[in-house]
């Protein structure tokens, strides 16, 4: 299987949304899509999908154009569409019916989320009370003659509206999982079950495709990246090759004394300071050694030297951080 996303256009009169963006995966994991609010991630997934008109470019899956007919796609919008006045269990057997899946798959897909995801009170309220009074009859004989009402999306709190959402998005259990935002609304337990469930899915073989702020999960999962700016793609290829493309630049140094004279003696940026431990820029390997032998016949204590290329985040901010501050 593969993904394949030629020259995506996306026009709304005089103004261009999505300006030929192309990528593709070759091979199952996950690739992130980022960009700054307004940059055209939703509308290029939303394209992506056959959800929005494109003007210009294709998506494809297996050479054959890209929607929910030709492949099995589950999909988290950054748009949660839960309808609040019905109940949580229907609606997630309507939208798995909707997909065409029949219903005794369906039941058993629910009884597995609903467990892995830890929303089973929300989903089978009678069957989670009935387990609370086990051991004595008389509060289970009163608990049982009075059935809890299912839940509604609009009693709960929006990280679990968000969770079963998810849910929604693998009842099918998707070939190619798109997930617009998925983090957010989370607190850190709901963010590490969601986090294994993403890990779970990279291992099954499926495709991912992930749009996020929250830049040091994205550097958790992904393998390439396309970062977004006006429209434009700024930024896109494999991780790896992208961050050595910077180099080295970032040196945390820690020691026993003021150093900071050696420091600037070869012209190195302090980022910060703290106790001793410095957070610098270097321009690169050579000069980051020049400073370590400096350190080293001067007889200062060197507790940790720390060399590392620019992070997922820092990258983001050097590309599209400027032109976000001046607009």
């Amino acid at each position: 299987m593969s993904l394949t996303v030629n020259n995506l256009t996306k026009k709304y009169g005089d103004k261009t949304v999505v300006d030929n963006i192309s990528f593709s995966m070759e091979k199952p994991g996950v690739y992130a899509l980022l960009g700054t609010n307004g940059a055209g991630k939703t509308t290029s997934i939303r394209m992506i999908l056959g959800m929005l008109e494109k003007d210009g470019g294709e998506a494809l899956w297996n050479g054959a154009p890209l929607n929910f007919d030709t492949c099995n796609i589950g999909y988290l919008a950054e748009e949660r569409g839960l309808y609040p006045k019905y109940s949580l269990l229907s609606q997630i057997r309507y939208f798995g019916n909707l997909r065409g899946i029949d219903t005794k798959t369906v039941n058993e897909r629910i009884e597995y989320w609903v467990e892995r995801l830890k929303v089973e009170e929300y989903i089978f309220p009678d069957r989670v009370s009935a387990s609370d009074s086990e051991g004595n009859a008389d509060i289970k004989k009163k608990k049982l003659s009075k059935k809890k009402k299912p839940f509604n999306p609009e009693q709960l709190s929006k990280g679990n509206q968000q969770k079963i959402q998810f849910l929604i998005a693998m009842i099918s259990d998707p070939d190619l999982l798109v997930l617009d935002e998925p983090f957010s609304g989370l607190d850190p337990v709901n963010t590490d079950i969601l986090k294994e469930v993403v890990r779970e899915q990279i291992d099954a073989g499926k495709y991912i495709i992930m749009s996020s702020h929250q830049m040091s999960v994205v550097e958790e999962f992904c393998t390439d990246i396309t970062i977004l700016n006006h429209s434009k793609a700024v930024v896109t290829g494999n991780l790896n090759d992208i961050k050595k493309s910077y180099g080295r630049i970032n040196l945390i140094l820690k020691v026993e004394q003021d150093v900071s004279k050696y420091i600037e003696e070869l012209g190195i940026e302090i980022l910060s300071e703290k106790e001793y431990e410095y957070s610098l820029r270097v321009t690169g390997d050579e000069q980051a050694n020049k400073l370590l032998a400096n350190l080293i016949n001067a007889n200062i204590n060197i507790v940790k030297f720390d060399l590392s290329e620019l992070s997922l985040h820092e990258i983001f901010v050097r590309e599209v951080g400027e032109e976000v501050h001046e607009q």
